[in-house]
Formats: C-alpha cells, structure tokens, sequence
C-alpha cells in the first residue's frame, strides 16, 4: 500500500469517527433534555464523559434548545445552496442540448445558463457526456459531402480489388511532382538535442525556405523507382509536357518491368491535377490502354509519393543548404 492511499484510508476513518462521536454527544443531550437537565448541566455533563473531545458549549446549548422545543432527529439537516440535482439525468440531457447548440460555449457560460456550479457542468462535459474542448485542426482543404462519399466509394472499391487480387498492388505504378529546395526548414525533431538540467533550452530563429527550388517527377512500384526527371528551369508542369513524361516512362517500364509491360498488366496511378486529367492526357492513355487507378480529390493520404516517397526524400535534405539547382539534384537523387 503506498502513502497517498495510506493517507486517504486514515482520513476516511477519523471523518467516520468525528460523525460518529458528534451523533453519540446529541444522543447524549437529548437524553438529559428527557431528565429535565438544563443546558448548563448538560454541558457539564458532556464535558466530563467526553474530556477533549466534548462538543463546544455553543453548540451543545444550540441542540439542548432544539430538543427542548421537540426535535427527535439527530443528523444534520440539509444545506442550503443550489440542489444536490445538478448532475441528474435531466440536467446531463439539457447540458447535452445546449452545447451541441453552440460547441464554443464556455464552461462558465455554459454553467450560468444552466444556473449549475462551474464544476458541476465540468463533470457532467468530461465524465457523463465524454466531451473535451479542441481547437480546430487545419487541413488543406474542407470537402465537400459529395466528395467524401466519392472518397469512401474509391477506397472500399480498392480495399475489395486488394483482397480479390493479390497481385494488384505489385501491378501499380504511382507518380507525382514535389519541389526540391536549395534550403528547408529542419522538423522540430530534427533539431532536438540533449541537454543538462543546468544549461539552458536550445533556440532557432523562424525561417523560411528558399527561394532556389527544382521541380521532381517520380514514377515507382513496390520494387523501387522507375523513373525520374526533373523539371527544366521555368519549364511548366502542363499536359503537353506531362505527355512527354509518360511516353518516357512507358519506355522505363518496357526495360525495367518487361513481364508487366509484356502482358500490360500495370496500371498507372497519380492524382488530379490539372495536367494529370487533361483530355489530351486521358485520350492517350486510352489509345495506349493504360488502366488508371482512381484518385478522390484532395487526397494525399492516398498517394504514395505524398505520404512515403517524397518525406523519405527531404528529410535528410531538411537543414541543409545548397546554392544552386545542380547541387540540389545531386543530393536529391542520392535520397531517392
């Protein structure tokens, strides 16, 4: 048994033997008002039997007086103040209709329009209704309800293609762009270093990535990278270029994954942007029957190189800098 609940059984005890002792001493009074005793007697009385630990002469006076005028309860009568049914059921339920009116209301707004005790509403948000206050959490972008059920549509029709054939996965070539930078900010955990209790916390300045930038293109399987490139300086990522890119990357895969090529059982995955569902793009990937894996929009939990490719990339490169684009691919591609 450890202190604290050491310390909380004994206080438990010497609460149920004050109540206890107070009860015996009324009992004791009411007992001598019977045999016609006055208070001072009493008192006299109570102080003799029960030495230090008698009740005060106020107050064996008060319940000598109570007595006398016909009580016959002991116990201590009900305190005043608001009614011990502030966490009833019907007060959960009001609690529970007003804040699903109005999420941002305060506790203390809350309490006072329930005319409750700020704990009391307090209690009833976090332990009867499970509720705790949150800030908003920023995402790219709010979807629309149409675009969600887009979204459950394409995932369970992936889920069921996976569990009905194995082999799909494998046959999936994803792709995407991402900029690489001369200079970006290291992740809170990148600069995280230990200290001793004496020195003081380590400090950065805010930064800001640089300028110096080059666009990469990937292309890769469950086997590894297939295929990159990265953009020419002020050259811009549209449909006639994207075009250009997948006849090389066609080319890649021909060399690279002969058998899927051979019997055309690949299939080609990236998301939505404008250059990757032009009609231009669309019509030559009919033409050269290349499936496409569908994509909802504003998904980059779904694309691969968004949520594994890309981040394994930049992050050795994050804190470094590099003074010009040449120097940026190199290091690039070694992280690739």
């Amino acid at each position: 048994m450890n202190d604290n609940s050491l310390k909380s059984d004994t206080f438990i005890v010497s609460a149920v033997f004050v109540m206890s002792n107070k009860l015996e001493q009324r009992v004791c009074i009411k007992f001598c008002v019977k045999l016609g005793k006055s208070a001072t007697e009493t008192f006299e009385m109570i102080k003799k039997a029960f030495e230090d630990e008698a009740m005060s002469r106020s107050k064996t006076f008060e319940w000598h007086k109570r007595f006398i005028e016909g009580r016959e309860d002991i116990n201590d009568d009900s305190r005043a103040g608001r009614p011990s049914t502030s966490r009833s059921l019907e007060m959960v339920a009001k609690v529970r209709k007003i804040i699903r009116s109005d999420r941002r209301m305060t506790i203390r707004e809350l309490s006072s329009e329930c005319n409750i005790s700020f704990g009391s509403c307090q209690t009833i948000l976090t332990e009867d209704l499970g509720m705790r206050r949150v800030c908003a959490k920023m995402v790219p972008k709010l979807l629309s309800q149409d675009q969600k059920n887009h979204r459950i549509e394409v995932c369970q029709s992936l889920k069921e293609r996976t569990q009905n054939d194995p082999e799909f996965i494998k046959n999936v070539i994803t792709g995407d762009e991402t900029w690489v930078y001369g200079y970006d900010i290291e992740t809170k955990r990148q600069s995280s270093q230990w200290k001793s209790v004496t020195l003081p916390r380590p400090k950065k300045a805010r930064q800001v990535r640089s300028n110096v930038k080059t666009m990469l293109i990937t292309f890769f399987d469950i086997k590894g990278l297939i295929y990159y490139e990265f953009v020419p300086t002020a050259q811009t990522v549209n449909q006639t270029y994207y075009k250009e890119i997948l006849i090389k990357l066609r080319e890649k895969i021909r060399k690279k994954r002969p058998d899927q090529f051979q019997n055309r059982s690949w299939l080609l995955h990236h998301d939505n942007a404008p250059a990757h569902s032009a009609l231009s793009i669309r019509e030559f990937l009919a033409d050269k029957q290349i499936p496409v894996v569908p994509h909802p929009p504003y998904s980059p939990d779904l694309a691969p190189c968004d949520f594994f490719l890309f981040p394994k990339i930049k992050t050795d490169l994050k804190g470094q800098r590099f003074d010009d684009i040449e120097t940026i691919k190199k290091n690039a591609v070694v992280g690739a």
